[in-house]
């Protein structure tokens, strides 16, 4: 027999919100592309926690003007959203510290930080206020959208994948982002010379990363040896990549170069 679960009188008074109604007014979509686009198996699995008053504050005052919903719609502008600047494109950000480390140590490079996680998004945007970093936008939805129809072929000066999920157990590998189609769909978007740079504390998905990677035509390794690179100093330590090394797990770097096209 099922539990009824009584609301709070919070709860009961809050107005009802549409599926694709954002969760703060102004803020992120809670399912920006809609269903205009195919069900396929997905990479990520949205995270399910608390945001904090200050993380909602940040999404209600600065979505506007430094976030945006990845709705598949229109290709984006990146030399108009950065001012210029060059533009790598990070996956998976989670609170955004490492993140708001690297704008802040390369104010001359843009980084367009891409995640579903609504508390990381506020967080992000709280700490470019805070720090005062004009060369950070926070993008809201499915990465592989956003690389297939919102960026223009060359768009990206790099990219950066850090501790994706490892869906550990063998039958959701599938869901694994680095695979073969993501990366013909990351060279399309990546100018000749640009790096892919992924890291991960799994070592199982670390020697499927560098198979894969080092399988792609599009693709070489930025190492000499072929294999893993040494974590580079513009890469900061992160929370996650701290604990995961209490476990005694090796962390692996992989910098992959865009190999520019063959003349046909």
């Amino acid at each position: 027999m099922s539990k009824l679960r009584h609301h709070t009188p919070e709860e009961a008074s809050a107005p009802s919100r549409d599926r694709g109604e954002p969760r703060f007014p102004g803020g992120p979509a809670a399912d920006p592309a809609g269903s205009h686009h195919e069900r396929r198996i997905r990479s990520f699995q949205p995270r399910r926690s608390r945001v904090t008053t200050g993380q909602e504050d940040a999404l209600r005052r600065l979505w506007g003007a430094w976030g945006l919903d990845i709705d598949g719609r229109r290709v984006l502008d990146l030399a108009e959203m950065f001012d210029g600047l060059p533009v790598v494109l990070e996956i998976g950000f989670g609170m955004g510290e490492a993140t708001a480390q690297m704008a802040a140590a390369d104010p001359r490079t843009g980084i367009l930080a891409v995640d579903v996680h609504t508390p990381g998004q506020g967080n992000l945007l709280g700490l470019a206020e805070r720090k005062g970093l004009t060369n950070v936008r926070v993008a809201n939805g499915d990465a592989i959208i956003l690389l297939r129809e919102q960026l223009a072929p060359g768009a990206l000066d790099g990219m950066r994948v850090y501790f994706p999920d490892p869906w550990p157990k063998k039958r959701h590998h599938k869901r694994r982002l680095i695979q073969p189609e993501f990366l013909t769909l990351a060279a399309r978007c990546l100018k000749p010379g640009a790096v892919l740079h992924c890291a991960t504390d799994w070592e199982p998905y670390a020697e499927q990363m560098l198979e894969v990677l080092s399988a792609h035509p599009d693709f070489e390794n930025a190492c000499a040896d072929g294999g893993f690179a040494p974590r580079p100093e513009f890469r900061p330590r992160t929370r996650f990549e701290g604990q995961g090394l209490d476990k005694g797990h090796v962390v692996r770097d992989l910098l992959f170069r865009r190999v520019a096209p063959t003349a046909t």
